[in-house]
């Protein structure tokens, strides 16, 4: 499994236009569930009066976290060639929705599929596409008695500080890429008195 992907740096859109049917793509770097529900309600209520909300998403570097929904359209019209246009990108941890405004006038299957796969690509092209590394959280806490060394440790192994709190005790929370997990557990694990927690992959 690699430790590394690529996705976007920041929200894009894009929008493809067909008889009057308008599609807007609104593409966003995303990392969770709670990421994903966010920006499906505010994409809702910006377009409350939109016919349809279809969107994708993948998650993660393994390639089994996604989802693809038609949300009314036919059957794999909408969802897919959207999911489709993010595999086309080589992207994870991203979600698309395409917003359609109904024109009057049926577009059919083919017209459908062409339309939610224009709109995806119109927002990735304008995106900015980033590589970045698979990273995973740990929680380090200590007593005040080994302060010194934890942190002469995490400055000379160049440990991420995502957070720190020192109140009763000294807790920091480091990122660490997946290829040197190993490696730098089995340093820190030097350190009598020290508690590691891992709290997630991201």
């Amino acid at each position: 499994m690699t430790d590394k992907y690529t996705t976007i740096s920041a929200e894009s859109e894009g929008d493809f236009k067909d008889r009057g049917s308008k599609f807007l793509a609104y593409a966003y770097p995303v990392y969770s569930s709670e990421d994903i529900k966010a920006c499906t309600e505010g994409v809702k209520k910006m377009h409350s009066k939109a016919r349809h909300h279809c969107f994708a998403w993948r998650l993660g570097t393994d390639g089994l976290q996604f989802r693809a929904n038609d949300d009314g359209e036919p059957s794999g019209t909408a969802g897919r060639p959207i999911l489709g246009q993010i595999d086309s990108f080589g992207l994870t941890n991203v979600l698309v929705i395409v917003v359609r405004y109904f024109g009057g006038t049926k577009l059919g299957v083919p017209g459908l599929i062409n339309a939610y796969k224009l709109a995806t690509k119109d927002a990735f092209e304008q995106a900015e596409k980033i590589e970045k590394t698979v990273n995973n959280l740990y929680e380090l806490r200590f007593g005040y008695a080994i302060m010194s060394d934890v942190m002469n440790l995490v400055k000379k192994m160049k440990l991420n500080i995502v957070k720190q709190e020192f109140g009763d005790s000294g807790l920091l929370e480091i990122s660490v890429r997946q290829s040197e997990v190993e490696h730098t557990l089995a340093q820190l694990k030097k350190l009598n008195d020290l508690e590691i927690k891992f709290l997630r992959t991201r």
